[in-house]
């Protein structure tokens, strides 16, 4: 358990950094080609640790169709609505809205698939975690809600397509982590790279080296990365509880910002962090536990 809480965590810090990189990348790079690029480069990247590994991707239709789906859910159309959004949306709002992520993977599994046992525990899960939220940015960060509607709905449809991308991925259960990973990036890239050639016209553009930064970083260890982390946890601790990483991702960019830019935290805010501990540790224990039994 400690190995997948340090996974979840190190997942946490890649993905809540993965805002930032993405509102920098988009000041100067459209969000289609951003995320065209960021897929292709992940996809890529992941592509050569397959060969150097000396291992192959599958070749069958039927599992291919199965990355083609959880690239639509998992990367292409969650990463372009996020982009998008974030031309007006700031990066903290965006993390804060997609923190609600296990919510929904929740509420799928309670009232859909049922695949995993609705709990006690975890139902304290959810409930601790969103107060933990609450306490670690205060209720202050909350007051731009409403402004920008509609880039605020596209955050919030991301993170239904990241719960329903939680639970279909269980469905790769016995692959090496990072052949989902590669394939569903290869696949996000090739629905992505024609709509920016026409959307965009990538060649017209003038790319600062900020955003061209970002956009390797995004890619490298936002994406390529994190999806190898995140199939992994998938397999270990369920898709409610590898979603639970939404609330840490906010916490944890708190403390960055605490070690490395003097930024203070008050006592609400630890209060915060407490509850969100409290909420991953229930809703990744069971699933651990039931998985030793097994």
């Amino acid at each position: 358990m400690t190995k997948e809480l340090a996974l979840l965590l190190a997942l946490s810090t890649l993905w809540g950094a993965s805002y930032t990189f993405i509102k920098i990348g988009v000041e100067t790079i459209p969000p289609v080609t951003l995320i065209a690029l960021r897929t292709l480069i992940a996809g890529m990247a992941l592509l050569a640790v397959i060969g150097w590994r000396g291992l192959k991707l599958p070749r069958d239709a039927a599992t291919w169709a199965r990355f083609l789906f959880q690239a639509c859910l998992n990367s292409a159309v969650p990463f372009t609505l996020i982009a998008w959004a974030e031309q007006s949306t700031d990066a903290g709002l965006a993390a804060i809205l997609n923190s609600t992520t296990p919510i929904f993977a929740f509420l799928i599994t309670a009232l859909i698939t049922r695949h995993e046992p609705v709990t006690v525990r975890k139902l304290f899960g959810v409930g601790a975690g969103l107060i933990g939220i609450c306490l670690v940015i205060g209720v202050q960060a909350l007051s731009g809600l409403g402004e920008g509607l509609m880039a605020q709905l596209a955050i919030v449809l991301a993170t239904v397509c990241y719960a329903g991308a939680a639970i279909f991925g269980r469905n790769f259960k016995g692959l090496d982590p990072i052949m989902p990973a590669a394939g569903s990036l290869v696949c996000g890239a090739a629905l992505l790279i024609p709509a920016s050639l026409i959307i965009d016209k990538p060649w017209t553009l003038a790319p600062s080296l900020g955003s061209i930064l970002a956009l390797v970083a995004l890619s490298i260890f936002s994406t390529a990365l994190a999806f190898v982390i995140y199939f992994r946890l998938m397999q270990t601790l369920g898709s409610v509880g590898a979603t639970s990483q939404a609330y840490l991702r906010v916490p944890v960019g708190v403390a960055i910002g605490a070690v490395f830019l003097g930024e203070s935290l008050n006592s609400s805010a630890w209060a915060g962090l407490v509850c969100v501990v409290a909420g991953v540790a229930a809703m990744t224990l069971p699933a651990r536990r039931k998985l030793a039994a097994a």
